[in-house]
């Protein structure tokens, strides 16, 4: 079997494209999977990605990109925040699941 090292989609949104999920096993990966999805939209279309801030590498993908900070949002919680390794995560999938 072989190893999935990481994950994306892009889709049709209001005003442009929005990539998310972004899920890599590396900065490396996550930058080929986000070219390739951008690739779908046009040029003169916007991209989005919703990074989490707490993912540096995520953040400098978005900026090597010239992406900018429309808005932030904060991650919260009932109770204790579970145990997720937010490296991996380069694109949020939604706001309403995280």
């Amino acid at each position: 079997g072989g190893h999935l090292s990481g994950y994306g989609v892009i889709r049709k949104c209001r005003s442009g494209h929005k990539v998310g999920p972004l899920f890599a096993d590396n900065p490396n990966v996550a930058e080929t999977l986000f070219l390739a999805l951008k690739s779908f939209a046009s040029e003169e279309d916007p991209v989005y990605l919703d990074t989490p801030e707490i993912n540096p590498e995520a953040v400098a993908l978005a900026e090597r990109h010239n992406m900018t900070v429309v808005f932030e949002t904060a991650r919260m919680y009932t109770g204790d925040s579970p145990d997720i390794d937010l490296n991996g995560i380069f694109g949020v999938t939604t706001f309403e699941l995280g």
